[in-house]
């Protein structure tokens, strides 16, 4: 963490209020959203569907309209995207604190998914933007203070839950008033790309999309979302197959972030200083794949529910090697995603990148679920490890061959592609 803080100090402030204000956005969701499908099954007495849909419709409104945020940051500007989400969520956090009616749930959900649509796309496009040749760099200490909220926020939301969860909604809604107020007293003004522009939208959208070298970086980088989200899906369901109960999915986020605040600016360093930006992301995509090998190896039968730390370390190794993975990647990935727009349009790159890798984890979810299944009724619980396995795999070439084609720059020398054609109206 000292080597972290070091790197701050040599960010501008933009970049160091915008780490700062990851900590606190993080710190915010999770105190809350881990514990808001048990209240509202429990304390509200809400229908398990009605909970699923609540959940569904916040991630939906967040996914789907990534590309809509990054569109009006690169319009109206960066800072104003960045209040605006951060004020949103205030409203739909403090909505779940006050309401149990389940339209107006539903329409706090819906709020708190358009928030982050608002300020995510805005904030790494302002990062890109003021980072110049240390995007890299400056990326990498934006997922240390990225993790460290979520590191953070559980525990918090525990620790307030025991009292009452309408005082965990009601802090986590005053962490996002606090945000807006910080950036709008403290973060400095920045016009989006096509500030005052007259163009249609559906312009940048089409050129965007048309852009083949982020098109084919994007397609090849699905399999990643898929890949992590099993922090989520995979591991939790094999660690209830493995000892009987759940106790040891704390522990899976705590690897996670230990790792990642202790080794993120190192590592980095490390890759930056050995090979090119696309083929650390390979090598990230390749290790990511691997970390699923220690689940597909055989396991006693006879002991199906050891609550020992044996029946975890296989998890355990899993999760670690799937974090170190992730953190080769994510560095080098978001200074890509600005590298490859020729630094026009950043706030919709990074949009369209969210919008695709969210398509990435339902397709990827759907499809964990399919082979998790088919791996019971064949008896054959190592097939989806291998499944696994071989996704990141065939993304790790994936981006190799397109970093060896000349498809990818050198994101972590700062260079530039050709920017492409402006489509025609």
């Amino acid at each position: 963490m000292i080597a972290t803080l070091r790197q701050v100090r040599t960010f501008s402030r933009p970049v160091q209020i915008l780490c700062l204000n990851q900590v606190g956005i993080n710190i915010g969701f999770y105190m809350l959203m881990p514990y808001l499908a048990a209240h509202l099954t429990g304390r509200l007495g809400v229908a398990a569907w009605a909970a699923g849909l609540i959940l569904g419709v916040r991630n939906f409104s967040q996914q789907g309209l990534f590309l809509v945020g990054g569109t009006l940051a690169d319009r109206i500007g960066y800072k104003p995207m960045i209040m605006l989400g951060c004020g949103l969520r205030t409203i739909g956090f403090a909505a779940f604190a006050v309401s149990e009616s389940l339209v107006v749930l539903i329409a706090a959900a819906a709020l708190t998914g358009f928030a982050g649509a608002l300020f995510n796309p805005a904030a790494r496009a302002y990062i890109a933007h003021q980072a110049g040749d240390q995007r890299v760099e400056a990326f990498a200490v934006f997922n240390v203070f990225y993790q460290l909220g979520i590191l953070i926020g559980p525990l918090a939301g525990l620790a307030l839950i025991a009292w009452d969860f309408t005082a965990v909604c009601l802090t986590a809604a005053a962490i996002f008033a606090g945000l807006t107020v910080l950036q709008a007293r403290c973060l400095p003004s920045q016009a989006g790309a096509e500030s005052g522009s007259v163009r249609p939208v559906l312009t940048d959208w089409r050129e965007a999309a048309g852009n083949r070298p982020f098109m084919a970086f994007a397609t090849a980088m699905l399999a990643s979302y898929a890949l992590s989200f099993q922090v989520y899906l995979g591991l939790p369901l094999e660690i209830e197959r493995r000892t009987g109960g759940q106790n040891g999915i704390v522990a899976i986020f705590a690897v996670s972030a230990v790792l990642t605040l202790g080794l993120q600016i190192r590592l980095t360093a490390w890759c930056k200083g050995r090979w090119t930006a696309g083929r650390t992301i390979a090598h990230g995509l390749a290790l990511m794949g691997l970390a699923f090998v220690p689940l597909a190896l055989p396991y006693p039968a006879e002991h199906p529910h050891s609550t020992g730390v044996a029946a975890l370390v296989p998890v355990m190794c899993t999760a670690t090697l799937l974090t170190a993975g992730t953190m080769m990647v994510f560095p080098f990935e978001m200074a890509m995603i600005s590298t490859l727009g020729g630094g026009r349009l950043v706030g919709t790159y990074y949009g369209l990148y969210n919008l695709l890798s969210g398509a990435g984890i339902l397709v990827g979810n759907l499809a964990t679920g399919a082979v998790l299944d088919l791996g019971r009724r064949l008896h054959m619980p190592a097939l989806l490890w291998l499944s696994l396995l071989v996704i990141g795999l065939v993304s790790a070439a994936a981006v190799h061959r397109l970093d060896r084609g000349g498809a990818l720059v050198s994101a972590s020398s700062g260079g530039q592609v050709a920017r492409p054609a402006r489509a025609t109206e």
